[in-house]
């Protein structure tokens, strides 16, 4: 072989085991894991009265398939583990709220990333309490005066701060302790009820149109202590005050979040619809900096 093209094949070889050589020393690139996410909490984070239901939950919990959490995870890609339950109270973090469904914080462990939760609305029954409350004096004035007010006065929001306050608190202050890593955000209610009555809305919600800032204040109140116990133990609150103005239960079809007591389209009324639970994803991924 002439020595030109002799020098020219050992070249090719050299370069050939160089680049099998660097091929082996590359460290093998691997697909990141996705989000560990635990879903806590209770009806509105379960997505309650949504159809279709997820058919791996509890019957008992009335869990949608089309709730928040569910929505985060699509968006996001996280490995989603459900755990919420229609009418879970705070209490229900740390023992079984039904025969068979075990406490939610069993689900988070030290490697979780991700906790949402709505929590605090069914501690002292604050929410069916208020709403059975003030609309059976709602119907037994024909809707006129504060009756609902006259008769419980600053009761809800007295329980509001004196139990469940520090039960939240505390809730998030286990979350915290079993997953130091984790992003936890805790969600607020979004509206229930417009700042003043609105006379179209009485037929789906009837209470009083003098009740109807009072029961709006005693969610605010719920919504504060919320914000309160998220700010003490490093918690991101995601707030629902601005954004679910006039997607209130009285507002049409399309528009609103919650579904009315009456004539709403959820098999359980007073909780979000399909399009509240998507607004709620949608506000805690901005909180939490994703998607």
């Amino acid at each position: 072989m002439p020595r030109r093209a002799l020098r020219r094949a050992l070249a090719a070889m050299a370069t050939a085991v160089s680049a099998v050589a660097v091929g082996l020393a590359a460290p093998t690139a691997h697909a990141a894991e996705p989000l560990t996410y635990v879903a806590l909490g209770d009806s509105y984070s379960a997505g309650s009265g949504i159809l279709p239901t997820d058919p791996r939950a509890p019957l008992l919990c009335l869990r949608s398939a089309l709730n928040y959490p569910n929505v985060i995870a699509g968006r996001t890609g996280a490995a989603l583990t459900d755990v919420t339950c229609g009418g879970a109270q705070t209490k229900d973090f740390s023992a079984a709220q039904y025969p068979g469904v075990p406490p939610q914080l069993d689900a988070v462990g030290s490697g979780t990333r991700l906790v949402t939760l709505t929590i605090g609305g069914n501690d002292n029954n604050t929410f069916i309490g208020a709403l059975l409350a003030c609309g059976t004096a709602g119907i037994a004035t024909g809707g006129q005066g504060s009756p609902c007010e006259t008769l419980y006065g600053s009761t809800f929001e007295d329980r509001i701060e004196g139990n469940t306050y520090p039960a939240v608190k505390a809730a998030l202050q286990r979350i915290r302790a079993k997953a130091p890593a984790a992003q936890v955000a805790v969600l607020g209610y979004p509206w229930i009820l417009p700042p003043t009555a609105d006379p179209s809305c009485y037929a789906k919600m009837p209470i009083a149109s003098g009740d109807v800032p009072y029961v709006r204040g005693i969610q605010a109140r719920l919504n504060a202590v919320i914000a309160r116990a998220a700010r003490e133990t490093g918690t991101t609150y995601v707030d629902f005050s601005r954004t679910s103005e006039g997607h209130d239960a009285c507002r049409a079809a399309g528009t609103r979040w919650v579904e009315p007591l009456l004539f709403g389209t959820n098999v359980v009324p007073v909780h979000p619809n399909a399009l509240g639970e998507r607004r709620m994803a949608e506000q805690t991924l901005t909180a939490l900096g994703l998607g």
